[in-house]
């Protein structure tokens, strides 16, 4: 039986043409992957998406107008349910620690083999968080004031199991069939993590994870 499955769809975001035309020439192939449409700013990149409602984002960091993380926090703002992967030349993590932040389900680099981009871009749209344990790592290490004394506290033993999931970087299909639950029951028990965390995104929940697992 054929797969009917709808391809990803996905916005590129980079302020040179050279690089958005070389990663449409090779998404193209993909028989699961559709590109949708392209912006050369941040400012171009919430209006694309609000017009287009990709499912992945794959986004530079420093381009002009709008940065790649101002432009995280407004497609958040605005209530965007796309997943963005950073696309960056950069590999110090002061540089990336803001974009994991302000919402970015992963990163690669420019020089990325170009199956493990189609893998990365359908591992965070199947909900995945691409976090490298150096940058975990990192990210613990800042000096970043300590979650107030009984956040998370009110979290069920389940939504603690399915949170350890999430900093596992497991898709909700995966909690479920690990847990022996139906997709639509993980899908609340995140929806109601991340309100009892006060967080955004799942990304942001198994940052918390990392950071009191440690604690």
């Amino acid at each position: 039986m054929p797969d009917t499955a709808s391809p990803i769809r996905v916005l590129l975001v980079d302020d040179h043409q050279v690089v958005r035309r070389g990663l449409r020439t090779f998404l193209e192939v993909q028989d699961d992957i559709e590109v949708v449409g392209e912006a050369a700013d941040g400012e171009q990149a919430v209006e694309r998406a609000a017009e287009l409602a990709p499912d992945v984002v794959l986004m530079d960091l420093k381009m002009p107008k709008v940065d790649g993380i101002e432009a995280l926090r407004l497609l958040r703002e605005r209530g965007s349910t796309a997943r963005v992967l950073i696309v960056t030349s950069f590999t110090e993590h002061r540089t990336m620690v803001p974009a994991l932040r302000a919402g970015a389900a992963g990163y690669v680099y420019k020089d990325v083999d170009p199956e493990a981009l189609a893998g990365a871009i359908r591992s965070v749209h199947a909900g995945h968080v691409l976090l490298q344990p150096e940058l975990a790592a990192a990210l613990l290490a800042e000096d970043v004031p300590a979650p107030p004394q009984g956040r998370g506290g009110t979290l069920t033993d389940r939504e603690r199991e399915v949170l350890s999931h999430i900093a596992d970087g497991r898709s909700n299909r995966e909690i479920a069939r690990s847990l022996h639950l139906s997709e639509k029951t993980v899908k609340t028990h995140v929806s109601n993590i991340l309100m009892k965390l006060d967080v955004a995104d799942r990304t942001q929940a198994a940052l918390w994870a990392v950071r009191n697992q440690q604690q």
